[in-house]
């Protein structure tokens, strides 16, 4: 659905993207993750055709950019980061405006409208100043914009920026729901976020892309974590086990011993001999688990290597 090749965008001296390729098939919900200023808004305005390549290609659909824009633009709703919207316009007003840019009939726009007014919960402010709307409202009002024409695929810059707990469960649910239609792509520095919708991450930085992986391989262990008492000579016991190839001492806690156990096996199959080494060697053995690998300890470990592409 998406095919991106070696995309780079420079301002001056200054590359604000830097070589990045990826590809998102039809129906994929994909996190673009990165710091404030990492390059996702300027890779979402290139995507959407606001923003002209320094180099590399974009496919979207089988159209490339360069020949298509208009043709590709018709099929992508796009919420922009702090969603332009006209604040002396009704909500109602300006989404039916909205509409006919897109080039919706007049005759399917009073029910498209309907029910984008209750998909994103804003029924009751149909006839409400946008001016008079709180920030979350408004948000609200730019995701409706982008939905209202049922596109093929979504691309939401910061979707859940200025809403309240309750708001964004809801936005949660909504972006699910919308996956079941088009092809999501999904700007945040938020890891929660992509957590709570995303199957497949992209991490920026700098400019590069550093991580592309669906997030259950991100959290896939791959190390043993085995907490032990103060002993010494724990770790040369580990490392006598049958698939063990590295063994790391990680700072003691509360009297206790943990240590990082990497195999040539997988972790389930690695726990059950580190067990037994150690109950046949007669060593306390606290806990034994797969190491937890989240979006927060993949960031920092980016950032300890300096955002080297994985």
């Amino acid at each position: 659905m998406i095919q991106v090749d070696h995309l780079t965008r420079t301002y001056g001296p200054h590359t604000a993207v830097d070589d990045v390729s990826f590809t998102i098939g039809a129906g994929e919900i994909v996190g673009l993750l990165g710091h404030n200023g990492a390059g996702k808004t300027t890779i979402m305005k290139m995507l959407t055709g606001f923003l002209e390549p320094t180099g590399g290609t974009i496919r979207i659909d089988d159209l490339e950019m360069a020949g298509n824009r208009r043709a590709i633009q018709s099929l992508i709703g796009y919420l922009p980061e702090n969603c332009p919207v006209y604040p002396e316009m009704t909500v109602a007003g300006y989404l039916e405006y909205q509409a006919a840019l897109h080039g919706v009939e007049a005759a399917r726009m009073g029910a498209l409208l309907r029910e984008t007014l209750e998909r994103t919960a804003l029924t009751d402010k149909a006839g409400q100043q946008i001016a008079t709307l709180s920030r979350g409202y408004r948000q609200r009002v730019g995701v409706a914009q982008a939905i209202l024409h049922c596109p093929k695929i979504l691309i939401l810059d910061e979707p859940t920026n200025g809403l309240d707990p309750t708001q964004i469960q809801h936005m949660r649910g909504l972006i699910k729901e919308l996956a079941r239609e088009s092809t999501l792509l999904i700007s945040t520095h938020i890891l929660q976020e992509v957590q709570a919708v995303c199957d497949r991450v992209i991490i920026i930085q700098r400019g590069r892309k550093v991580v592309d992986a669906r997030l259950d391989e991100l959290g896939a262990s791959l190390r043993l974590l085995v907490t032990t008492d103060g002993q010494a000579g724990v770790d040369a016991l580990l490392a006598q086990v049958d698939g063990v190839v590295a063994v790391e001492p990680l700072p003691a806690e509360n009297g206790h011993r943990c240590y990082a156990v990497s195999g040539a096996l997988a972790v389930h199959d690695l726990a059950p001999a580190v067990a037994a080494a150690m109950v046949d060697q007669g060593r306390p053995l606290y806990s034994l688990a797969p190491e937890s690998r989240n979006l927060e300890k993949i960031f920092s470990e980016i950032n300890m290597t300096g955002g080297r592409e994985q």
